[in-house]
């Protein structure tokens, strides 16, 4: 969103003719995300500029793949557009900060043939204080804070960043997520430590996750009642060789239901055990990769190379069980959890504090990028 495309959204919101539908309007000059938008008024984008810390001319980011300039002043107007109140206004920067660094390749999330979509997870005392929801229902509808918190983040992709199809933007199927991703974890009713407090960061501290990532992929166990048995039900869903995880390894996540995490807890194990299991137990053969050489020999350069390419060698679905996030979520009843898979090894994980003030504990970046 250009300096002029932003005057013209002031002229939009600023006194005009009364048969001038603001809505339409913002159809028409393509500034949508194919749902209505919020008109923001002069009065309105002072108020959020005011909570991102005022100098609405400071450049937070840019946003490829058109590599706009991500200005607090069009940060308020798109988070305006898709509903936000700006007490949301920390949430929404952090994401774009996080979204933004080199790691995550958002140049590539934007333009990939892929399905994946920018999933944000945050945890620490900020979901509570703008009311986020980590359970029942959480990746569904019905919280203003994480359905417009992630909305504001595609506006910004879409209008900051030009990623629309089929110019930039060249998915060939899209993803209902690619609306709004946009959860925290429930960390009061999770009998596990939050997932930042694994990270390495304290209790106090708010911060935004970013994975590239497909929708969440249902797992129902009603069956077992112990670790074992409920974790062999989600390394199922895990060893496929249809995702872009099993094929280009990565990162991936895990949303770990309250039922299942409460007895998967209460056997003792951590989130260093069930991490540990699902990636000793997930996975397939080669073979299965390679269709049993019946399209000819294949050695699949994506997978890294100490891997071995023989019929009978194991294949994990991540290299390490480090790149398997855990995160629990989700409603008090259902044995159900989830499986999302990540974009593959193109995008890092992201994982940053809030308050752009607090230090970030050690992080392993022996790989060349930091590994969460």
């Amino acid at each position: 969103m250009s300096t002029v495309q932003t005057q013209e959204l002031y002229d939009l919101a600023s006194p005009v003719a009364a048969d001038t539908d603001l809505v339409e309007e913002y159809f028409e000059r393509g500034w949508t995300d194919g749902l209505p938008v919020v008109p923001p008024t002069r009065e309105k984008v002072e108020t959020f500029v005011a909570a991102l810390g005022g100098e609405p001319e400071t450049v937070e980011c840019k946003i490829p793949p058109r590599w706009g300039a991500l200005t607090r002043e069009v940060l308020a107007i798109n988070m305006i557009m898709a509903g936000c109140k700006p007490e949301y206004a920390p949430v929404v920067r952090a994401a774009m900060l996080a979204l933004t660094e080199t790691p995550f390749n958002l140049n590539g999330v934007q333009a990939t043939t892929h399905m994946a979509s920018p999933l944000i997870i945050v945890n620490g005392p900020i979901a509570r204080q703008i009311g986020m929801n980590g359970g029942a229902n959480a990746f569904g509808s019905g919280n203003r804070a994480n359905a417009t918190i992630g909305r504001a983040i595609r506006l910004i992709m879409l209008n900051v960043g030009g990623g629309r199809a089929p110019d930039l933007d060249k998915c060939t199927l899209g993803n209902p997520a690619k609306y709004t991703y946009c959860i925290c974890e429930h960390e009061e009713a999770s009998p596990l430590a939050p997932y930042h407090v694994e990270q390495g960061y304290g209790a106090e501290t708010s911060t935004v996750f970013a994975i590239a990532a497909e929708a969440p992929h249902s797992v129902t166990d009603h069956l077992c009642n112990d670790p074992e048995g409920i974790l062999d039900t989600m390394c199922s869903a895990m060893s496929t060789i249809a995702s872009n995880t099993s094929v280009l390894s990565g990162h991936c996540t895990v949303a770990l239901g309250l039922e299942h995490a409460r007895t998967i807890a209460k056997y003792g194990w951590s989130r260093h055990d069930i991490k540990s299991y699902l990636w000793m137990h997930s996975g397939n053969r080669f073979a299965a990769h390679s269709r049993d050489d019946r399209y000819g020999k294949i050695y699949n350069r994506n997978l890294p190379k100490w891997y071995k390419r023989t019929p009978d060698s194991r294949i994990p679905i991540v290299e390490s069980p480090e790149r398997i996030h855990l995160f629990v979520i989700g409603g008090d009843a259902g044995r159900f959890s989830a499986f999302i898979p990540g974009w593959g090894h193109m995008s890092t994980p992201v994982l940053r504090p809030v308050d752009a003030d607090t230090a970030r504990p050690e992080m392993d970046c022996a790989d060349g990028a930091c590994a969460l």
